[in-house]
């Protein structure tokens, strides 16, 4: 297997042969491609082919020695250690890069070597930046085992277990000869169907041909530097460029927790958390672009100090989030809540002035980028030419709330057909257009996302006053939980939620049935007396979203009354059944 379009040259270094590849214009900004372990440079086409082609960047692979199409020393044992891998990176560097210092991005062993090339003091000056994922340091790896063995605590000891049961194939890759038969016998043959299972990489023409060489010789990655390190870390492992550290969430081999202590190494950090397992490069290749891209520009431009963000972090740096209903409530807020968070935000209300000033708002507040879009959610064609818009000139979606609703109160006998079609078209309808014309997208891009379906505690709440408006919330929370198991497989979240009694407008421009326009008003103007008096503020459930996403939770009750009823819909629905028959007081 070859990139696409590289330019491939050999780079002779301590004995071995590097095959190195090369993407996009030597002009612009190098970033240097470390793999990991058991791969090759092509667990990186997909990554390398976006920052080449959309991000205009220099962009450089190479095959570690013994690995792909670089030889292998010989003999294997001692070949492989961390400074005669720091001498190939700064042989292909000085070749490629002479005289520019370079971004550098490693994955698992990738990662764990380029910690000692940001932390050596040779190859100071010739690093830019470094962006790590799912390989930590040695050396800081070392000390915060050091650090929980000399002051135990029960919290301490746990994360060591927890680390130790992670890492349960490093001892094995310690065994004599064993792993080596295993790679190139049954392991390695079935290792691309593994890779599916498991980690759901894409089928395709990745890994290459030459895995089991690749895991036999890479073997001695760990056998040369993992004891030796671990039990005398360097004191001065301090790194001399910015660092940005992703963390997949999901990761079966690296335990969150081992990066604890990582700001006393790393003056300039930014951390950045990923929804996904450990081969990211493979399943991510567009955000892992997107966040690549923006660190290095922010480098180049010379801001090297993380950028402020909210309780999230910049986990949704760099994302694309669609809102509807974003004019006002808790869309806007919802909106807002993600353009602190990082995200680019696309804010759609039927309100186009509502729409506009969310957009304009969030780019404020702190979103890379914010667009404003009209569409009623009811309206199929419309929603249909929203999303050819959004996919042509935005992209595929990470993120789909749809928020956008109407309230209507009266009972069963007074709430006519075209009132049941209202409350149906924007309730019901307008959630499953957003769900089918987004979420279709999302699959089919396969790199995961969330939906998340604003339901109501009227869900699972009966009442006499609101039967076609809880039966519209009932619906998509039950939609919510069908299409949550379905996408499941795809790594796209789905999740309801519940708010409650919320400070919004919702409440001045409900209907109600059975009444005359004077009488519809007054009511308007008690509920939203009422709801003011209750004064829940949406920022919190815009807050709860922004957790749910993270998190992946399926159902949410926000307000306590919501989380009230939820439980005793669980637990003792005769009594939300008696208080559905009270009557309410106007």
């Amino acid at each position: 297997m070859t990139l696409k379009g590289a330019r491939e040259r050999r780079v002779h270094t301590g004995g071995v042969e590097l095959c190195v590849a090369e993407l996009g214009d030597p002009e612009q900004p190098t970033v240097v491609l470390v793999h990991g372990y058991p791969d090759s440079k092509e667990v990186w086409s997909e990554v390398a082919a976006r920052l080449a082609d959309r991000c205009g960047f220099h962009v450089v692979l190479y095959d570690v020695r013994g690995h792909g199409r670089s030889t292998a020393p010989r003999p294997l044992r001692g070949g492989f250690t961390l400074a005669k891998l720091t001498d190939d990176f700064l042989a292909v560097v000085d070749a490629v890069s002479p005289d520019r210092p370079v971004h550098v991005v490693g994955h698992d062993w990738g990662s764990v070597q380029s910690w000692e090339f940001v932390t050596v003091g040779r190859t100071e000056g010739r690093i830019a930046s470094f962006t790590s994922m799912s390989g930590p340091s040695l050396d800081h790896f070392g000390h915060w085992i050091n650090a929980r063995v000399k002051r135990p605590t029960p919290r301490r000891v746990g994360q060591l277990l927890g680390q130790g049961a992670k890492s349960w194939y490093v001892y094995l890759l310690h065994t004599p000869a064993l792993p080596e038969l295993a790679w190139r016998g049954p392991l390695g043959k079935r290792w691309p169907k593994i890779l599916q299972r498991v980690e759901k990489v894409p089928a395709d023409d990745y890994p290459t041909p030459s895995l089991p060489s690749d895991a036999a010789h890479g073997a001695w990655l760990y056998r040369d530097n993992v004891r030796a390190r671990l039990r005398r870390p360097r004191p001065d492992a301090y790194a001399h460029a910015p660092v940005q550290l992703i963390t997949p969430q999901g990761d079966a081999f690296l335990s969150e927790r081992l990066y604890d202590d990582l700001d006393q190494w790393v003056p300039r950090l930014t951390r950045r958390t990923l929804p996904a397992k450990h081969w990211i490069p493979r399943t991510r290749p567009d955000q892992l672009a997107a966040w690549i891209e923006e660190f290095v520009t922010s480098v180049e431009g010379g801001r090297t100090e993380p950028a402020a963000t909210g309780r999230h972090g910049d986990r949704f740096g760099g994302q694309l989030v669609l809102v509807t209903g974003a004019g006002s409530g808790i869309g806007r807020a919802t909106a807002f809540a993600f353009a602190e968070a990082g995200a680019r935000v696309v804010a759609v209300d039927r309100d186009a002035e509502a729409a506009a000033r969310t957009a304009e708002l969030s780019r404020l507040i702190g979103a890379p980028e914010a667009w404003a879009e009209t569409a009623d959610v009811s309206d199929e064609q419309a929603m249909e030419k929203l999303a050819e818009k959004v996919h042509r000139a935005y992209g595929v979606l990470d993120v789909l709330v749809n928020n956008a609703g109407i309230g209507l109160s009266g009972s069963f006998f007074t709430t006519t057909t075209d009132d049941w079609r209202k409350v149906l078209d924007v309730n019901l309808w307008g959630v499953i257009h957003g769900c089918r014309l987004f979420g279709a997208r999302m699959a089919e891009r396969g790199q995961g996302g969330h939906i998340v379906n604003i339901a109501s505690a009227a869900a699972y709440q009966p009442s006499r006053a609101l039967p076609a408006y809880s039966t519209s919330k009932a619906a998509v929370l039950m939609l919510s939980e069908c299409l949550r198991a379905e996408l499941a497989a795809r790594d796209i979240g789905v999740t309801a939620i519940c708010p409650g009694i919320v400070n919004t407008n919702i409440t001045s421009t409900a209907r109600f049935t059975g009444v005359d326009e004077a009488e519809e008003r007054r009511r308007q103007k008690h509920s939203a007396r009422l709801y003011g008096l209750r004064n829940y503020p949406p920022e919190k459930v815009a807050e709860a979203v922004l957790d749910a996403v993270t998190h992946n939770r399926a159902v949410v009750p926000v307000t306590p009354e919501a989380r009230g009823a939820h439980l005793l819909s669980r637990f003792t629905p005769a009594v939300l059944r008696r208080l559905a028959r009270v009557e309410p007081k106007w």
